[in-house]
């Protein structure tokens, strides 16, 4: 069959024909590699002239910032350094000068924790002594205070049961307590710890309270469809809901605390900041007692400084749709 067909000359031009189109159809276009090749020829130079992208530039420092963040309280600080100028000059140096007290300054916190008796101590552990009866006190009264406030905002029954009691006590002065804390613990350290657990313990509870009563309701009524215990509901809802409430009756009892130690250990007696600035009035040494009175402000200021942190940490602003 195959030498019959090649014996015909229409069928041998035929296949010829077949077999030179399928070489053609199989074969490269001869001007296919050469054209990719000169467009990566092409394009290499380009890319690699290219700039490589700037770096971001530093924003420029804000002065005026600066400027309103440092410059009134340093105004408000010479001030006060100008009328306490004033004032001595007036009275004719009864009260010491701005410089002979930074002069009696550096005198005493060149060694402020030394000791010479029981009573002759350096500013330093009558700061400490104050700090430890504050933190004594003020614990006791968190401990106390905090969980009487979720009950009390928490049920109606308590709350309607103490609010009478709280209005009665709260606006009694923290010195008032100071005799029975004596009559009752037969000692002045223990007395002063009591007045600081009275007088820190209504900030805390009242500012509980009232976190709790203003949690939404809609939290409630999905705790209650949820069929949550009541341990749930406080770890999981109140709690985080009244915790700024509860850091703001914090950051309050620890400044009313520390106002009222100094007080209390005038009274009292001791080692103490309070004591040690009525003993340096015994001694006339007003320079002391001046100073004294900015260690206690820069102390409470740091106390203040440090709970406004915490309590912006965990507070939080909702977001506005």
């Amino acid at each position: 069959m195959v030498s019959a067909v090649f014996h015909s000359p229409l069928a041998a031009m035929a296949v010829s024909n077949a077999i030179d189109t399928t070489k053609n159809e199989a074969a490269p276009a001869p001007s296919m590699r050469p054209t990719v090749q000169n467009d990566m020829k092409n394009t290499t130079p380009a890319a690699s002239s290219a700039a490589p992208p700037a770096a971001p530039k530093a924003p420029p420092f804000d002065w005026n910032a600066l400027v309103l963040r440092v410059l009134p309280p340093a105004l408000g600080l010479l001030l006060l350094i100008g009328i306490w100028g004033l004032v001595s000059i007036g009275t004719k140096g009864s009260i010491p000068g701005p410089m002979e007290t930074w002069q009696q300054a550096v005198t005493l916190f060149s060694d402020p924790f030394y000791r010479k008796g029981p009573n002759d101590q350096g500013v330093g552990w009558n700061v400490l002594m104050s700090l430890e009866r504050v933190a004594l006190g003020f614990g006791l009264a968190a401990a106390v205070g905090i969980p009487a406030g979720f009950m009390i905002g928490r049920f109606e029954f308590l709350s309607r049961m103490f609010n009478p009691l709280i209005s009665l006590l709260r606006p009694v002065s923290p010195l008032a307590w100071l005799p029975i804390g004596l009559l009752v613990f037969k000692g002045a350290n223990p007395a002063a710890i009591w007045t600081i657990f009275i007088c820190s313990i209504w900030p805390m509870v009242i500012n509980t309270a009232v976190g709790v009563q203003r949690v939404p309701q809609d939290y409630m009524n999905v705790a209650r469809v949820l069929n949550l215990s009541e341990w749930k509901i406080l770890t999981k809802i109140l709690f985080p809901s009244v915790l700024p409430y509860m850091l703001t009756g914090v950051r309050l009892a620890v400044g009313t605390a520390w106002l009222v130690i100094v007080a209390a250990e005038m009274l009292t007696g001791g080692v103490g900041i309070g004591f040690w600035v009525w003993d340096e009035w015994n001694n006339l040494n007003v320079k002391n007692i001046i100073i004294a009175i900015f260690v206690i402000g820069l102390v409470g200021l740091a106390l203040e400084y440090a709970l406004i942190k915490v309590a912006t940490a965990f507070t939080y602003e909702e977001v506005k749709s």
